[in-house]
């Protein structure tokens, strides 16, 4: 099982960056994109599930949009209006088998993840 994100890259603070996550499993459960900045924990910031439902952390709704594309196995987040807060190695993760709110809240509920792509947002 391979989870191989790109995208990421260094832009000034209200630029966008578009990330992807090619997953080589069919589609199972919940998937989403989490970050982790230097000294902090991985925290979740947008999940979608099998229907299409999505669920954001309150400091990215309204900036983030994640999205798949099931025939090519692809999973995005598009970032808009990025803020030096938002600098971290962001995470894509898939089969998480909780509700949207835990698989937001909880990375150890996934079973699959990949090796990040470094996002770093400067003033």
């Amino acid at each position: 099982v391979q989870l191989v994100e790109s995208g990421g890259g260094s832009v000034q603070a209200g630029g966008s960056l578009r990330l992807s996550c090619a997953v080589s499993i069919d589609r199972r459960s919940n998937m989403g994109w989490f970050r982790q900045a230097p000294g902090k924990e991985r925290e979740g910031i947008a999940i979608i599930d099998a229907a299409g439902t999505t669920l954001y952390r309150d400091s990215v709704e309204g900036r983030f949009t994640i999205s798949q594309d099931n025939a090519k196995k692809t999973l995005y987040l598009q970032m808009n209006s990025l803020k030096p807060e938002d600098t971290a190695m962001y995470y894509c993760a898939a089969d998480c088998r909780g509700s949207n709110w835990l698989c937001l809240m909880y990375p150890g509920d996934y079973n699959y993840w990949g090796q990040g792509t470094q996002v770093t947002i400067s003033s």
